[in-house]
């Protein structure tokens, strides 16, 4: 007889029969089915519904991005599919009741409690599988022991699950990332889509399709409180939480991340001074830096500071952009590079809420125009940055084609609407444009729309959040189509 430790077996299925309210009443909590559902959830479902291939699903991404109100809604879905309701198992493993069981254990008094005979055709979720150690062994194991039924797991401790998955689960696990929230996504959860209408922009000689606001002002006022609570959707819902920020973020997602999953999964001794790092980089989002200055700055000896950096990565909190020259060539040596957030609504979690008018607002829209694309896999974004005697500039964002190692095209971001009056004084972006035979680029503005001709260059003007609504709005479509 399996040994469920000192916790009676009628206790845990009893957890396991509040946890699963469908076995009775075919619909999942309410305070899930009346959540809107993420505009990733079109990509994610396909996964979930998949049977051909026998492999379990790994729904990764940072804490609080809504993985867990995900997977529900992946079981209501699957409800009005007409999937029998005994045959839909959900397990959340950091429930401590569960901390002596392993998976198959659970899965033998989820078949006890409902008197079944097998798993054939079951759909069965576990929640937080980081929680369980070496989770990709068990899990890799019931993939193999139980071929026709789909397993779909969650975890936040993204840079184990990532690596562990990959390592591990060859051929046996299907990795999906669920990032923040984009600017597109936090107007459809805010249900305030009639702001946008199917428009079109001129970029250099050709017309594209873009989506357009009717409203600039509205729409920058939404931009303005995504980069202060738009990343996680709890937030963006709740005005409670976005008047004690700082509270519910940092307690939530940086301390669990920085004090809990990263030392435990890295062997990290000193939290705090890892914590005064994070702290210190997210005051500076978007600045540059270098290895030196960093550790004149922060006290924290070099080799320490690329482990940090790494694990930080890893966690999905910071985003390393590293720098190539004016025609987009490699620098040999790493001295200097830019850090991000992965998502600005974090600064203002540390630190506080910020208006159009501060200085730091140029530094947070980098920061939310970046983090629109790292929706986006394996794209090269790198910054351009050259000194060639008295000549030196900057472009803050440059494409690298990662075959030809030429860029593709660069992109000024600007929070201001000078440039458009003035756009000679874009100096840095005229001359890299001219050295990599460029005939257009893409400079954003605070509300100024439209071509200037500067040079014999092309420059397309574009309202930062009407360039970040669309690049998550493309990123979708694309994916979509694949």
């Amino acid at each position: 007889m399996l040994n469920y430790s000192l916790i009676p077996t009628e206790k845990i299925l009893e957890r396991l029969r509040y946890e699963n309210p469908w076995w009775v009443k075919k619909e999942i909590p309410e305070v899930y089915e009346t959540m809107a559902k993420r505009l990733y959830f079109s990509l994610f479902y396909p996964f979930v519904i998949e049977k051909n291939v026998k492999r379990a699903v790994v729904l990764m991404g940072p804490r609080r991005v809504g993985k867990t109100v995900m997977l529900f809604h992946s079981i209501q879905q699957l409800l009005t599919d007409k999937v029998n309701p005994q045959k839909i198992f959900f397990i959340g493993i950091d429930n401590p009741i569960y901390v002596h069981l392993s998976l198959e254990d659970l899965l033998n008094l989820c078949k006890q409690s409902l008197n079944q005979d097998n798993l054939k055709d079951c759909y069965v979720f576990f929640d937080e599988i980081q929680y369980l150690k070496d989770w990709e062994r068990h899990l890799k194991v019931l993939v193999d022991s139980f071929p026709e039924t789909k397993f779909i797991v969650s975890g936040s401790a993204a840079a184990a699950l990532k690596w562990h998955s990959t390592e591990s689960g060859a051929g046996r696990f299907t990795d999906f990332m669920l990032p923040p929230l984009t600017f597109q996504e936090y107007i459809h959860l805010k249900g305030i889509n009639h702001l946008m209408y199917d428009g079109k922009i001129t970029y250099g000689e050709n017309e594209l399709p873009y989506c357009l606001t009717h409203d600039i002002k509205a729409l920058n006022k939404e931009f303005i409180h995504y980069l202060n609570f738009g990343g996680y959707p709890e937030v963006v819902l709740s005005e409670t939480i976005q008047s004690d920020m700082g509270r519910y973020v940092k307690n939530d997602i940086v301390d669990k991340v920085l004090l809990r999953d990263l030392p435990s999964l890295y062997g990290i001794r000193d939290v705090q001074e890892l914590n005064r790092f994070f702290t210190y980089i997210a005051y500076n989002t978007g600045n540059e830096f270098s290895y030196e200055t960093m550790s004149k700055e922060s006290g924290i000896q070099k080799d320490t500071l690329k482990k940090y950096l790494e694990y930080l990565e890893a966690a999905f909190l910071i985003k390393v952009l590293n720098k190539v020259d004016i025609t987009a060539k490699r620098l040999k040596r790493i001295t200097s590079f830019k850090v991000y957030l992965t998502n600005p609504s974090l600064r203002t979690a540390l630190f506080s809420p910020i208006s159009e008018m501060d200085n730091e607002m140029g530094n947070m829209v980098e920061t939310a125009v970046l983090s629109q694309w790292m929706h986006r896999e394996k794209l090269d974004l790198t910054y351009a940055r050259w000194k060639e005697g008295r000549n030196e500039g900057e472009v803050d964002l440059v494409l690298v084609d990662d075959k030809k190692y030429k860029p593709q095209w660069g992109v000024e971001i600007k929070w201001s609407n000078r440039y458009f009056e003035k756009p000679k004084e874009l100096k840095s972006l005229i001359h890299f444009c001219k050295s990599n035979n460029f005939q257009k680029a893409l400079v954003t503005s605070i509300d100024q729309l439209g071509i200037k001709q500067i040079d014999g260059l092309l420059f397309s003007f574009l309202p930062a959040s009407i360039y970040s609504y669309n690049i998550g709005d493309i990123t979708l479509k694309m994916k979509n189509q694949n």
